[in-house]
């Protein structure tokens, strides 16, 4: 190949570079951004050639304003979609538009210059090499010989209906030709230096090279049809024992649910599904027996319904790993607190005894009279201050114990009515002080209940003193309760302060009180509500709050009626106890044993 001028080349590869810079950043591909290029480099030097050929057959005898006016519009047009392709990284309307666009100015200036006697009869040759050059398809040339030939049809049509207005071939016509010529070599040969330096495309890897992985088609039932050789060093199996149904008989048992499910999503029209299973996997020579491994599964539709899927294994080792981790790490710290409350609740506990005790004693003289009734009213802080006290800490002991699973439920048989009637009296002085009437009606849950009394009871005094702490004086709290066969509702409603919608999905939450205008007033550790929701939970029941602000609140807990063993079962189940192989189980002697 002949090498260039300098200058010549430098002036090429500088417009090439601006040209490359007004491809729109979208375009990731090197392929579509040179030909972009291409295609802007045409859009942007095609209307000078377009208007010198006005300007020679326009401005003789139709004037220099329409020559000049015809210039304009090709540029426009021309730089227009210049403007569209390098602003939206798109060419499918611009390519067409601008090649349809170029038609009539050719026609024109072949039907003006003469017809085959000028030498701008060869204006057809850009509409069949531009396309081509700047998208390089068959289809663009196919596009541009179907516009050299609408020209030439349309030169052709002018001259027959206008014959006036052809003007006689001149030697000035070859400038343009000639000019077209000379950029035909230039852009010939840098983009043969292209073709020549552009380095050969590579096939994108398998997934396998980038990662451990098996690749896996199966059909519509889950049944695999196909599989990658990647499963001899991943799962240590041979892809033939995958095959049909075996990967299904290695997932794990507990696994199996989540994977026929997703398979059902995908038969339903889902693009991908995501399952973690446990994959039995063959001995080697570190573990003897096998054993189950953690892997991901990425299912994928492959194409029409009635087609199979695809389906990427990957390791999942780590993953679990780490979860396993975490796990333990929070069940570590659960402990590490629940051992750190009880100390400390343990080491309050003490000196507030002995606070309590001292001050109880000086209130009722045993250590000798108080000089004063100041002394008695300090006494007698002392004394509240210290009960205020230890009841927080009694608090924080039992929710941590609830949340760590160690608190104790120990059902009894008790009368419901004197469960209520012991949680009334322990917070009617508040409701005295502050002037609130207390009521009940138990008629529909009378009789005896089994159930833990400590934790019931535990329930209504702090649903009852939240009713009390919160409503105004002259107030009402009104505790109900209902039974059928199988549960019991426990209902404590007041005409406090209310709640409002927003606040209601944090009420529950340890140490955490509504603060507004109206609450802020009140004292508490935000505990109460908190320690009655892990103690419903602990009892299989459920606590909903129907609240209003200025309304008041009502507050219901469900709990489930439990059936005290009798006391047959229990002497049935010591008569019971024999060898196994005297007497077979059955499931009568089942339902004794856990009742036993």
């Amino acid at each position: 190949m002949s090498k260039l001028p300098t200058g010549t080349s430098e002036g090429c590869s500088r417009l090439g570079q601006a040209c490359a810079r007004l491809v729109h950043p979208s375009i990731a591909d090197k392929g579509e951004r040179d030909l972009q290029r291409r295609l802007l480099g045409v859009a942007l030097a095609g209307p000078f050639f377009v208007g010198g050929a006005f300007a020679q057959v326009l401005s003789a005898d139709a004037g220099l304003s329409i020559a000049l006016a015809a210039i304009c519009i090709v540029c426009v047009i021309g730089w227009t979609a210049a403007v569209a392709v390098a602003q939206t990284g798109r060419r499918t309307v611009a390519a067409p538009l601008l090649l349809a666009c170029a038609t009539v100015p050719v026609a024109i200036i072949i039907h003006r210059a003469g017809g085959v006697a000028s030498p701008l009869f060869l204006a057809w040759l850009p509409l069949v090499l531009e396309p081509w050059l700047a998208l390089r398809s068959r289809a663009a040339l196919r596009a541009g010989l179907a516009a050299m030939a609408a020209a030439v049809t349309g030169a052709v049509a002018l001259s027959l209906l206008m014959p006036e207005t052809v003007q006689p071939a001149t030697g000035a016509h070859w400038l343009l030709p000639i000019a077209y010529g000379m950029t035909l070599w230039l852009r010939r040969a840098a983009l043969s230096a292209d073709v020549e330096e552009a380095p050969e495309r590579e096939p994108l890897p398998p997934i396998e090279t980038l990662m451990p992985a098996v690749t896996l088609r199966m059909g519509r039932g889950g049944d695999v049809v196909d599989c990658t050789d990647s499963a001899r060093s991943l799962l240590r199996l041979e892809p033939e024992f995958l095959l049909g149904t075996g990967l299904i008989e290695r997932i794990h048992v507990a696994d199996r649910i989540a994977w026929l499910t997703a398979l059902a999503d995908l038969r339903e029209g889902a693009c991908h599904r995501g399952v973690e299973l446990r994959l039995r996997l063959p001995a080697d020579g570190q573990r003897r027996d096998g054993g189950y491994r953690a892997f991901v599964l990425d299912l994928m539709a492959q194409g029409p319904s009635d087609a199979g899927f695809v389906a990427i294994l990957r390791d999942n080792t780590e993953l679990t790993g780490l979860r396993e981790a975490l796990a333990e790490a929070n069940r570590r710290a659960e402990l590490g607190k629940a051992r750190f409350l009880a100390t400390v609740s343990h080491e309050l506990r003490t000196p507030l005894n002995a606070i309590i005790g001292f001050s109880d004693m000086l209130a009722s003289g045993m250590a000798g009279p108080l000089a004063s009734d100041r002394q008695r009213d300090y006494v007698g802080l002392v004394r509240e201050s210290g009960q205020h006290l230890l009841s927080i800490v009694n608090s924080i002991l039992d929710v941590a114990r609830i949340e760590s699973g160690t608190y104790p439920i120990v059902p009894e048989t008790f009368r419901f009515a004197d469960a209520v009637d012991s949680s009334l009296s322990m917070v009617s002085c508040q409701a005295r002080a502050k002037g609130v009437t207390l009521e009940q009606d138990l008629a529909a849950a009378s009789g005896d209940l089994f159930a833990d009394r400590r934790a019931i009871q535990q329930i209504l005094i702090n649903l009852l003193s939240n009713a009390v702490k919160f409503t105004p004086e002259g107030g009402r709290v009104k505790v109900t309760a209902a039974r059928d066969t199988r549960r019991v509702t426990i209902s404590v409603a007041d005409t406090g302060i209310g709640i409002s919608a927003e606040d209601l999905s944090r009420i529950g939450r340890p140490f955490v009180q509504v603060l507004n205008d109206y609450t802020r007033q009140y004292e508490g550790t935000g505990l109460g509500l908190s320690l009655v929701k892990g103690l419903v939970e602990l009892q299989d029941g459920s606590m909903t709050i129907d609240s209003a602000p200025g309304e008041g609140t009502i507050v219901t807990v469900t709990l489930p009626i439990r059936k005290p063993p009798r006391h047959q079962d229990l002497f049935d189940a010591e008569i019971v106890a024999i060898p196994p192989a005297a007497k077979p189980r059955t499931s009568a002697d089942e339902a004794i044993r856990q009742s036993a």
